[in-house]
């Protein structure tokens, strides 16, 4: 019970720290504060200060009194469930907090005419086009190599297998282990798995290649070539990330397949290459030097105030007339979907459709 105490008041500390940590430049957009466009000018205005103070002031004593609550009622309860309810209510008091946030700067920059007499326009970045980022193919030969190894392993121990294998699992109670009949689809569900996540992470590293570039039309230049050193960056993240994650499951499927059910074992196996991942994928997102900042002309120009595309307090872009699937987000770093996207919305149905025929296969199997 301490064991799971201790988990559940260090996953609502870092939450409530990565919530608190949310609004400022260095993981947001810096001309995007609360998800509401501004001009440059206004990024460090009175206004977003005092939102930001505002937003602050009332998250630390909500993370306080839930981290608190979660102790007490978990100690009464003996159950986990009290942690993942806390954690809940803590993304919930965030949400709301930011949507008044939003809402305020909305109102300061309409009544203030922040864009007034300002020259509004959209800067694009061609050479990603004619001399785009390279799909970085060695940095696929890790995740290939692990699952060359788990794909070996499993075959060398499968005719020497149990009857019944045990799969770990995160239950409210803690872990569990799940009772699998021993078959080819059990005894490798974690190899097809790590095939699934080397082949989700090369789609999304050639999807984010040909995402919209994130080009600043007050300095188009040096913005262009920032964010084409955060792609490259981002690519060889993301795989690196898939590798780990098949180094995770491999060490899943051995434990497994050895029938091995130590919990310090299991916490190794998960928490480290869940650490290195969660690293890994932070680190294309640091603040970098702007090489080539001197060299930009001044072009006069800010970057067209685009909120009507955006919705629920900047976090879902929604424009039938952009072709573009992926774009930068507003909120946090990286990049979101397109909602109105005609490819993005064939595409989940193409997927919705054949995970209901799968489900029925199976039930009728």
């Amino acid at each position: 019970m301490l064991v799971s105490l201790l988990v559940n008041s260090t996953v609502l500390l870092l939450l409530g720290a990565v919530f608190y940590a949310a609004p400022s430049p260095r993981l947001s957009p810096h001309a995007v504060p609360f998800g509401v466009r501004v001009p440059p000018g206004r990024a460090e205005a009175s206004e977003v200060h005092r939102e930001r103070r505002r937003y602050r002031a009332l998250l630390l004593p909500a993370t306080a009194v839930l981290t608190a609550l979660s102790l007490g009622l978990g100690a009464l309860t003996d159950s986990a469930l009290v942690g993942s309810v806390a954690a809940l209510v803590l993304c919930g008091v965030a949400a709301v907090l930011w949507l008044r946030a939003h809402q305020a700067l909305t109102r300061a920059k309409e009544e203030g005419g922040w864009y007034e007499e300002l020259r509004q326009g959209v800067a694009m970045d061609t050479s990603l086009r004619t001399d785009p980022v390279r799909m970085p193919w060695l940095w696929v030969v890790p995740s290939l190599l692990v699952l060359a190894v788990s794909a070996t392993a499993g075959a060398f121990a499968y005719p020497e297998l149990p009857d019944t294998l045990w799969l770990p699992e995160r239950s409210p109670s803690g872990t569990e282990y799940r009772a699998l009949a021993t078959t080819f689809w059990s005894a490798f569900s974690l190899v097809l798995v790590q095939l699934a996540v080397t082949l989700t992470m090369v789609g999304t590293v050639a999807a984010v290649l040909r995402a919209r570039a994130d080009v600043d039309a007050s300095r188009p230049r040096a913005s262009a070539a920032e964010y084409r050193r955060r792609l490259a960056l981002t690519a060889r993240s993301l795989l690196g990330v898939g590798a780990l994650l098949n180094v995770m499951l491999l060490g899943l499927s051995a434990m497994m397949w050895t029938g091995n059910r130590s919990g310090a074992l299991l916490a190794v196996v998960v928490g480290v290459p869940a650490l290195l991942a969660l690293a890994g994928a932070v680190y294309p997102f640091l603040p970098m030097a702007r090489a080539g900042a001197g060299e930009d002309e001044a072009t006069g120009l800010v970057t067209r105030d685009d909120d009507r595309f955006w919705r629920a307090a900047g976090t879902l872009y929604v424009n039938a007339d952009d072709p573009a699937v992926l774009v930068p987000k507003r909120v946090g770093l990286g990049w979101t979907v397109n909602l109105a996207n005609r490819r993005l919305l064939a595409g989940c149905a193409v997927v919705l459709v054949l995970g209901a025929a799968a489900g029925v296969v199976l039930a009728l199997g």
